[in-house]
């Protein structure tokens, strides 16, 4: 028994050593408890393998069933862990008020800009904007929204970090892997800007939900990884009347848009009417992406939320905006409402 146990630990080191993903190791610990499992119960009585491995399946099934009882605690520890935090961040009181010293020392910068100023930071700081997925996009953009001070910051995640997240995902550490992103990313979010109010939802956004969430906030971000989402959210900012800029990646490109009917410009269905089949759009993990692409586009991501909040510049309403960072090109392509779309109705009547 003692050669197994000291075989498992040997698995768990090796794999630290190689940066293997901890879930990874944990199933590799766990196929061995398979196969000492199964040795005992097809090995006759007295065979040399089972003599080694203790003689005998039930202190292995005990063992197993402990570690089951643990995983299942922990499971449910992080669960109502995520719904505490979830709640107290939904029922934290909103940043108000006059801007203390150290906020007007922050957000210098920002006062001093024209186009900004007072009245713009205040702006940010009663802002309150959902983003989807804390991944390659909603990373860089949640970072500069935490650091605009923009005042109340949704996001919305079912996933856990990996370790081939960090390639891109920067708001993320190396110790976060095996983390739900949304407390990884409010975690670093809280550490960056004390001073916004971080809200971590960890789910995935579903038709039930997204109506209620979506109302709750003044804009959206969209930087997940499915069509059928993306068309999801678009559906219900179109209803709620909310802006949404939405940004996409893959390999070297990147794109990104204000989808705004509210203000005369098309939404996203507009532009992409159809859902790709699937397999015909492939994901990052499928075909790649060079890592500093998605803080490129995140990053304009939060630049056009700071525009719109603040009535800054011109957002890219009616624009497509591509950008290609194999050859350091950019693109602009105009867009406009559908007469026959079927999600912002821009029927006229003739």
């Amino acid at each position: 028994m003692l050669f197994v146990l000291i075989l498992g630990g040997a698995l768990w080191g090796l794999g630290a050593v190689l940066g293997t993903p901890r879930q990874m190791r944990w199933t590799m610990i766990g196929m061995l408890w398979v196969g000492v499992v199964l040795l005992h119960l097809v090995l006759p009585a007295g065979s040399p393998l089972r003599v080694a491995t203790g003689e005998s399946a039930a202190p292995w099934l005990l063992l197993g069933g402990l570690a089951a009882l643990i995983l299942a605690y922990r499971a449910g520890l992080r669960r109502v862990r995520g719904r505490a935090e979830a709640a107290e961040a939904r029922d934290a009181p909103e940043q108000s008020g006059a801007f203390s010293d150290v906020e007007l020392e922050r957000y210098a910068r920002h006062i001093v800009l024209r186009e900004v100023g007072g009245p713009g930071q205040r702006a940010l700081k009663d802002a309150r904007v959902l983003v989807i997925g804390a991944g390659g996009l909603g990373a860089p953009a949640l970072t500069y929204l935490a650091a605009a001070g923009v005042g109340t910051i949704g996001v919305i995640d079912d996933d856990v970090v990996d370790l081939s997240n960090l390639q891109r995902q920067v708001i993320h550490r190396d110790r976060d892997i095996g983390m739900p992103k949304v407390h990884s990313a409010a975690e670093a979010l809280r550490a960056l800007n004390p001073h916004v109010t971080v809200r971590p939802y960890e789910r995935r956004l579903t038709e039930e939900i997204s109506a209620d969430l979506i109302a709750d906030y003044d804009m959206v971000l969209d930087g997940c990884d499915n069509s059928e989402t993306r068309h999801l959210v678009n559906r219900m900012a179109v209803a709620a009347g909310k802006p949404l800029i939405s940004g996409a990646l893959t390999q070297w490109e990147g794109q990104l848009s204000v989808f705004d009917p509210a203000e005369g410009a098309p939404c996203y269905a507009c532009v992409f009417p159809e859902v790709p089949a699937a397999g015909l759009a492939p994901s990052c993990a499928e075909a790649g992406v060079i890592g500093p692409l998605p803080g490129v586009i995140g990053s304009m991501m939060a630049g056009e939320a700071v525009k719109l909040i603040t009535g800054a510049g011109a957002p890219l309403r009616g624009t497509l905006f591509i950008y290609d960072a194999l050859y350091s090109d950019a693109r602009r392509i105009k867009t406009e409402r559908r007469r026959d779309c079927a999600v912002c109705g821009a029927k006229e009547d003739t």
